[in-house]
């Protein structure tokens, strides 16, 4: 039961109970989700936290959406790139940035739940992956590049990122320079492709 004073701090409107939940889901993980701890964390019980969102995997699929759509509102307000090459450390550095890095390792966790057929990962992560692409093709179509091909390097890109985040955890200091050198190499990779989508060429 939470104290008089939790209580007093819990959140209000829906919105600030799905942000709430999804602060606290963004710093402890999805896997071994307990609604009790993070019921107490809000200033509520866990009856109380299944009566506002129905059940856990209606919490769950709000917390995602909600991630999903921090990550994306913020690359929707990126500034187009110079080029396909800059658009590529761009967008590493938004999902880099505190802003979005603990919502991408959210998106990658419940991709990687989805590989098991795992409700509500399987349904929410699609949702998830088709924003999140859209945001990133319209962010490459401002960096100068068309609707076919800024859909074709934007899966890609998807991709490479959600590999480069599986790697990142494993590496020390030396591993975050290959993380640099590998976005550096997808950068050119990318901007070759873009080269030969203009000039008509197949590849």
């Amino acid at each position: 039961m939470p104290s008089a004073n939790a209580a007093a701090n819990a959140p209000g409107s829906p919105q600030e109970w799905a942000d709430a939940a999804t602060d606290y889901v963004i710093r402890h993980g999805l896997i071994g989700l307990s609604l009790r701890p993070l019921a107490a964390a809000l200033g509520t019980s866990d009856r109380m936290l299944i009566y506002r969102f129905g059940n856990k995997d209606s919490l769950v699929a709000e917390v995602l959406r909600t991630s999903n759509a921090r990550a994306t509102d913020y690359v929707s307000r990126l500034p187009g790139s110079e080029d396909p090459r800059a658009a590529v450390r761009d967008l590493w550095a938004a999902v880099s940035h505190p802003a979005v890095d603990g919502c991408h390792r959210l998106y990658v966790e419940a991709a990687a739940l989805r590989l098991f057929g795992q409700e509500p990962y399987a349904s929410v992560v699609r949702e998830m992956n088709n924003e999140w692409r859209s945001a990133v093709v319209d962010h490459l179509t401002r960096s100068g590049l068309d609707g076919p091909a800024a859909l074709r390097i934007s899966i890609l890109l998807d991709a490479a990122f959600v590999g480069l985040r599986l790697d990142l955890p494993l590496g020390d200091t030396d591993g975050t320079k290959d993380v640099g050198a590998a976005v550096a190499d997808l950068a050119a990779a990318v901007s070759s492709l873009a080269e030969k989508h203009l000039d008509g060429q197949p590849g």
